[in-house]
Parts: C-alpha cells; structure tokens; sequence
C-alpha cells in the first residue's frame, strides 16, 4: 500500500490496526468506502452512529452501563464486497446472529450507510463484549473484507480481514 495513502489516513486523524493496513489485499478505494461509512445501531430508542476514528459517547456510556470492556461492528452482507441477493443477505446475518448469540446477548440491530448512497444499506450488528480474537474469527467466518471493532476508549477502529 502507497506510503501516501497511509498518510492521507492518518491525516485525517482515522485509526486503523496497523497489521491490517500493512498485510491487505483491498484496494484502497474500498479501504476509503469502509473509513466512510457510518455505522448506525438502534440501541433502545436511540440511533448510535460509530464513525472510525471518532470517540462515541453514547458507546462509551452503553460499554460501562454493561460492564464490558470491547464490542464488535459487523455484517454477514455482501461478503469480500461482492453484491448478493437481498434473501441471501438476510439468510447469512440469521446465521451471524446466532453465531453472535452464543457469545453475548448484548446485540443491537444496526445499518452500516454509505454517506454517498453508492452503496446500498447493509444490516448489520453491534455486539458487545466481543473480543478482537472472536471478532477476526467470525469476520473471516463470514468472509467479510473488514469489521468495526471498539475497545474501552470508545473509539471504532476498521479491523481489515484479508
């Protein structure tokens, strides 16, 4: 990856792993798409948006309100980006669900939007108390190119998967 995209990365003060940025196979563009992205969870009666890089509050409160230390951003949808048929979508987050399920019941039902609409919404899910580990295993089980994921800071961070 160009040492200039990098910069351009962490020029805008977003916040990557740094071994996914240094190993991967997406093209930048689509790195850029995922830094983009708003990822949105209905948490009670409340829209949550997580922004990459950005401290969200609301997300901070929920984790100690929990008493959980990290939570997972992710979707089943479209794997490695590829479009897929709306009843294949929905099919493969079923299935994310339950997986998601058997390591919390902390799960709140989200979209990940593309502030530019070229992307159509994807359903997607907040799931606290997930850590990193669990998290790449699940991403990579629904090969996924990438997932959101927050440690204790409250700070969204893009994991890239391939």
């Amino acid at each position: 990856m160009p040492d200039s995209f990098q910069e351009d990365i962490f020029r805008h003060g977003f916040v990557i792993l740094h071994e996914s940025l240094k190993q991967t196979a997406i093209p930048a563009k689509l790195i850029q798409s995922y830094l983009a992205t708003l990822y949105q969870a209905d948490i009670d009666t409340d829209k949550t948006t997580l922004r990459i890089g950005e401290h969200c509050e609301s997300l901070s409160h929920l984790l100690s309100t929990k008493a959980v230390q990290c939570a997972l951003y992710i979707t089943a949808c479209n794997p490695r980006s590829q479009p897929r048929p709306q009843q294949i979508n929905e099919l493969a987050n079923h299935r994310l669900y339950s997986c998601l399920f058997r390591y919390t019941d902390n799960i709140f039902i989200g979209r990940s939007l593309d502030p530019a609409e070229k992307w159509p919404a994807e359903p997607s899910f907040l799931a606290l108390g997930i850590d990193l580990v669990t998290a790449k295993i699940l991403g990579r089980h629904f090969d996924q190119n990438a997932l959101v994921w927050v440690n204790n800071d409250a700070i969204p961070k893009l994991v890239l998967l391939r």
